[in-house]
């Protein structure tokens, strides 16, 4: 089937490993760690001293007044206020001219009328992808409703307390028109939601859309629900950053962060007829559920082969092409693996990248795809992490190096070509980078991005 391609023209970050999209890349693809000690005064209570994980992946350094002024910012919570940000960078790159500041900004509703997009705000679509939303509202709630009863809930949480929060403040922002929605799919909620409007663009039900992945689930209390279902790395107090091993044979479990990272896509004709710079493509995507667990996945990472293989169909490009079908009888490219670290998620994807691009030798299947899991330095991100690694997959097409996959001192899956120091690939083995978001429940989600 023919459809109209789905460009990318702006990217926008707001992680553990930097503030932007430049120096965010700069710590993945030198393989420098965003993993600290927990910091901050909801961790110095009795109960959160006690929590059997202290590490996390924090956003360090930012100023919602950056974004926001004062009156505002107090009465959204951080991850409104990141998913802000990331927009507003990514639009400022998609529009090639500033996007809203501060000054311009109304300090009771955000709006940003002086921003002006280059698109009809009738065509341009807001999606967030996130696992659970804005997550403080409702706890402040819970702890306010229980010393004070009704009059110590904030008004706030009805209006900013939903997972659809940070679309309608950013279709606000900037006087969007078109749709503007949440997806939730746990730790794929960012792929799903890149995908899904990638269809929505193809079929011309929009002209441009802006998509964000955000996430902030650095907290007591999910910290606490994840290390009781013994998700969470733990034990590396004295040296964080050497936490999250993918596909390590000492790694015990994921190391959760918290951050923003956003995307414009445009139709084709539409970014070529406005002059735009065209980062890459957004060329395939698949989706599949394993319908096993709500935790583990299936162990033979069927539901995940399927994703991988409906998302380079979609691209137009089969698996086999995918993995030698370079001129030099190599890859077109390279994975980003969803690699969070678990002992039976990494297993699973493993298996996984086996059935699809593996060869069958004397000695067993192997893969030698060439394959990184950049959670290794930022962490997992839950529901933002398929945006986020979706923006460092768009830059190996531009800068040539296949970020490394850090803390891997003992490979668990030597039949995997994992990538453990910056590389550098000529043209024709860098056209392509297929990236995977797979989360509980069995949500699969695999994107493709291609160079253009």
């Amino acid at each position: 089937m023919t459809h109209e391609r789905v460009t990318i023209t702006g990217l926008g970050a707001i992680t553990p490993s930097g503030l932007t999209v430049s120096e965010m890349w700069d710590a993945v693809a030198n393989g420098r760690s965003g993993i600290r000690v927990l910091e901050g005064d909801e961790f110095e209570t009795q109960h959160a001293r006690e929590l059997g994980v202290r590490i996390s992946g924090q956003v360090r350094g930012f100023n919602p007044e950056d974004y926001v002024p004062r009156p505002l910012s107090r009465r959204l919570d951080d991850m409104h206020v990141w998913a802000i940000a990331a927009a507003d960078q990514a639009l400022a790159q998609a529009s090639g001219g500033p996007a809203a500041t501060t000054a311009a900004v109304a300090e009771t509703t955000g709006v940003a009328p002086g921003a002006a997009l280059p698109w009809d705000p009738a065509r341009v679509m807001v999606v967030v992808g996130t696992g659970s939303g804005p997550l403080r509202p409702h706890h402040q709630g819970a702890v306010g409703f229980e010393h004070k009863g009704q009059r110590g809930v904030p008004l706030t949480l009805t209006m900013h307390g939903a997972p659809d929060a940070p679309a309608a403040l950013i279709s606000q922002r900037y006087g969007v028109t078109g749709p503007a929605r949440a997806v939730s799919a746990t730790c794929a909620s960012g792929a799903v939601a890149l995908g899904e409007t990638m269809r929505t663009l193809r079929h011309g039900y929009a002209d441009a859309a802006i998509v964000v992945g955000v996430e902030d689930c650095v907290n007591p209390i999910n910290v606490s629900s994840n290390a009781n279902v013994r998700a969470l790395a733990a034990g590396y107090e004295a040296h964080p950053e050497q936490a999250s091993r993918p596909f390590d044979s000492g790694r015990t479990g994921f190391v959760v962060s918290a951050g923003a990272a956003a995307m414009v896509l445009e139709r084709e004709a539409v970014a070529r007829s406005r002059g735009a710079n065209v980062l890459a493509e957004l060329a395939g995507y698949g989706a599949s559920s394993d319908a096993h667990h709500a935790t583990a996945p299936l162990s033979d990472g069927r539901g995940a082969a399927a994703a991988m293989r409906a998302a380079l169909a979609d691209a137009g490009v089969t698996a086999e092409q995918f993995a030698t079908g370079a001129p030099d009888g190599g890859p077109l490219g390279h994975v980003n693996a969803h690699g969070t670290g678990t002992v039976a998620g990494d297993a699973a994807e493993a298996a996984a990248l086996t059935t699809v691009f593996g060869s069958t030798t004397a000695t067993g299947a192997s893969c030698q795809l060439p394959i990184t899991a950049t959670k290794s330095s930022t962490g997992h991100l839950l529901g933002a992490a398929g945006v986020l690694e979706a923006v460092i997959s768009v830059c190996p097409l531009r800068e040539g190096i296949i970020p490394p996959t850090i803390n891997l001192d003992d490979p668990a899956f030597p039949e995997l070509a994992i990538v453990r120091e910056p590389r550098r690939m000529p043209p024709e083995n860098n056209t392509m980078v297929l990236s995977n978001s797979f989360g509980f429940g069995g949500h699969n989600a695999s994107i493709v991005i291609a160079a253009r």
